[in-house]
Order: C-alpha cells, then structure tokens, then sequence
C-alpha cells in the first residue's frame, strides 16, 4: 500500500451485525468495479449496499492485477473508458475528496516489442486505427531506435510501438480509495446526501422478485435486503450470480498468473512495461524487481475460484530462456539473471472473466431492477472510473440504456485474445 493512505482518517463503513432492510442500490461485490460502482451511486445521492463473500475488499481478483493502465487499445470503445478512468486517476485525491490519497501511478510507458514481420504490420496498422480515435502520441520506433533508448532489448527486435503515457497504477488503492469515498459521501466533491457501506463475508444465494419478475433486492444468508435496484459487479463470478436471476451473462473466467520479483537490480525501475507480441510475455518494474506475466491466449477457460491455484510450470516458462515463450526472447538480460541464479520469487493468481468480445457489460440487464458492470477480461483497473460513472448513470436513469456501447445484448463478434 502506498504511503498516501495511511495519512488519510476516513475509515470504510463495515456493517458488523445485521443487514439493512432496504437500501437505494445492492451491488453484488467489493472488488474495483464494486467500489468504483458505489462512489459514483453514492456521489449521485442513493444509499448502497456493498455485498463481498470474502472477508475483505480488493482481496481477490484486484489484488492480484499487474496494475497496468493503457490508451493503446484496437477498439473505440475501452479506448474511451481507459481515457476517462485515467484523467479521473490524475485527479483521483480531489474528485473523491480523500486529500492525500497515493495511487502510485507511474507513466513509464507501454513498449511492444514485435520480433516478426507479421506482427510488425499489425502494430502499423493498430497505431493508423488509434488515431482515428484521436490517440496520436504513440511512436513507431525501428528496431534500432527502439534500442537506441532501451538497450536491453534484443537484436531481434524488428519494431516496437511506445506511448509514454500509459502506466502503472496501485490496484488496492484505487479499490479502497474508491471505497473510502464512497463511505464518506459528505466528503465528495458535488455529492447529494447518500453513501456506501460494506458487508464483508455476505453470500447471494438468489434474488426478491416483484410484478414481472422484476428483481426487488437480494436473498443473502444474512437475511434479505430490499433494493431500488441491483447491480452485479462480482468479477469472474458475475456469470453464476447472474444466473440465479436466469439471466445468462456469456462469461469465461481464465486463471492468469503472476511471477513476483522482489530486489531485481537489472531492472530498471523507471522503464517501461515491455511486451513480446509474438508470445504475450511481458514485464513491468515493481517492488524493486518486478512483476513478470504472460496471457496465453490458449488457457483454457474454467469455473469461477474463490481461491485461485498458482502454477510454478507457467513461472519456468517465463524465466527459462529455452522455453518458447521466455522473457529473454525479447531482452537478453533475462538469460543472465537465469545463469545467475534465480532471485528468491512468488506467485499470485486471479482470473480475467473473459466476454466473447473482450469488452465490458455495462448497463441494463434486460430484467427490471438488475443492472450490470462486469465482464472487463483483465482490463478492469483500467476502466474502472468510466465504466461505474457509465453503469450508474443507467441505472438512476440519467442515461439511455439503450444508447451504452457496452450494453448486454450488443452484437457481439468472437475476438482473438490480445497479448494483454
């Protein structure tokens, strides 16, 4: 946790004991879409309830994101909702009222790296669409350029694509951030009366259903809990929550790893986050060391985990450099911390919750009461802010449901997974 926080007093409204009757809005978890969800509801003025099965916020899936934040997406859509979330986290301290919050955010850059002709083309042609969105700073760089200011990359390098800007952000303090203002409501910059409070270790077991079968609230094993309107924000269990509504949300949760390395001194520690096109291995500077990550677009999808299994094969793919999918593919200096010794490490595992097309629910559900903001296949952090602002406003009615992009029931074209 950055330092910010521990300077900051407002504590997060945890009920202890018995839930309320009736609120304004039940949101169905505590993850970074959940608390994002309930600062922008309470800022609107409704009272919220936040219901997390786990014991704590941000213990699940956010916490075990790289933290990473990119504009250099191939669709207009999250393009829109990362431009968004980033001026808000640029401004996160005096837009929620918490004087001194720290997210630790560093833009130092997104480097991908193509080390084949192929993906080279394909990296033109994602930057020439990027700025028909209006995204017009990121460089295309010959390999020799690219090597001229990272030197730790390799000869094979072809071409590299950069946007400065992109960065890295503290994913568990932006979910408490969110949180803690949203449990201050007073304390919000614009806010009318209303506020969030958090009850920890609560299960949705089904829905209350009124005329229609509109969903009035939930059915929890601490009793039951009356809503103007609820809202599934429950990562990659939002599927099985929705379906005791029987709503289908097409969702495919896919267990993701991360290799932490502590006290790595080769990494530079104001460098970018670096990306091997042709694998989808990748690494970005942390703790000193780094994370190390690689979204193998051929693990297979599988049930939601309340606690997720860590994989120490995927961990030797990255770091072996005889391995196909190794770092030191595109930076030599990995074969060396190999041939070294490997430095003490550790592993952390969530799971994306994949949509057919890789891009948000947000919105209306088509059953009256029940709204949605999910489904954010791994991007969650970084369109956290937009994606809420845009959710809530359906569902206090301040915005057509049918207008939102992102809406469930949209056409939705199976896409190739991104390296990222």
């Amino acid at each position: 946790m950055p330092a910010g926080p521990a300077r900051v007093a407002p504590a997060l409204s945890v009920i202890r004991d018995r839930l309320p009757g009736a609120v304004d809005l039940a949101i169905i978890g505590g993850g970074v879409a959940g608390a994002a969800s309930a600062f922008f509801a309470a800022r609107a003025g409704l009272s919220v309830l936040v219901l997390e099965r786990r014991a704590a916020i941000a213990s699940l899936t956010t916490r075990a994101a790289t933290g990473g934040f990119r504009l250099q997406h191939d669709n207009r859509e999250e393009f829109e909702l990362v431009r968004e979330s980033l001026d808000f986290y640029l401004d996160f301290a005096s837009r929620t009222g918490l004087d001194g919050w720290d997210l630790g955010i560093r833009q130092q850059g997104y480097l991908f790296c193509s080390r084949q002709e192929g993906s080279a083309a394909r990296g033109r042609d994602l930057v020439a669409r990027q700025r028909e969105f209006g995204l017009d700073d990121v460089e295309v760089l010959s390999g020799d350029e690219a090597r001229h200011r990272w030197s730790f990359l390799a000869p094979g390098v072809l071409q590299a694509r950069f946007r400065a800007g992109d960065g890295f952000i503290d994913p568990v303090a932006l979910a408490t951030g969110f949180a803690l203002a949203s449990s201050q409501a007073g304390r919000i910059p614009g806010a009318e009366s209303g506020g969030a409070r958090y009850a920890l270790g609560v299960e949705v077991r089904g829905f209350l259903r009124g005329p229609g079968g509109a969903v009035t609230g939930v059915d929890t094993n601490r009793g039951d809990v009356h809503a103007g309107a609820t809202l599934i924000a429950a990562g990659p269990w939002s599927g099985t929550v929705a379906a005791l509504a029987g709503l289908d949300l097409p969702m495919a949760p896919t267990i993701r790893q991360k290799l932490v390395i502590p006290e790595l001194p080769i990494i530079d520690q104001q460098g970018p986050m670096t990306i091997d096109e042709e694998t989808g291995s990748h690494w970005r500077p942390a703790l000193a060391g780094c994370y190390a990550i690689r979204t193998d677009p051929h693990t297979p999808a599988g049930e939601p985990l309340l606690e997720v299994p860590t994989d120490r094969v995927e961990a030797m793919a990255l770091l072996d450099p005889s391995s196909q999918v190794a770092l030191a593919h595109v930076a030599p200096f990995w074969r060396e911390v190999w041939s070294a010794g490997l430095p003490a490490w550790s592993l952390a595992a969530g799971q994306y919750e994949y949509t057919p097309d890789h891009r948000p629910f947000i919105g209306a559900t088509g059953i009256p009461g029940l709204f949605v903001n999910t489904g954010y296949s791994g991007h969650g952090v970084m369109c956290a802010a937009g994606g809420a602002r845009r959710a809530v406003e359906v569902l206090t009615g301040d915005a057509d449901p049918l207008a939102e992009p992102l809406r469930l029931g949209r056409p939705m074209p199976a896409r190739t997974r991104d390296v990222l």
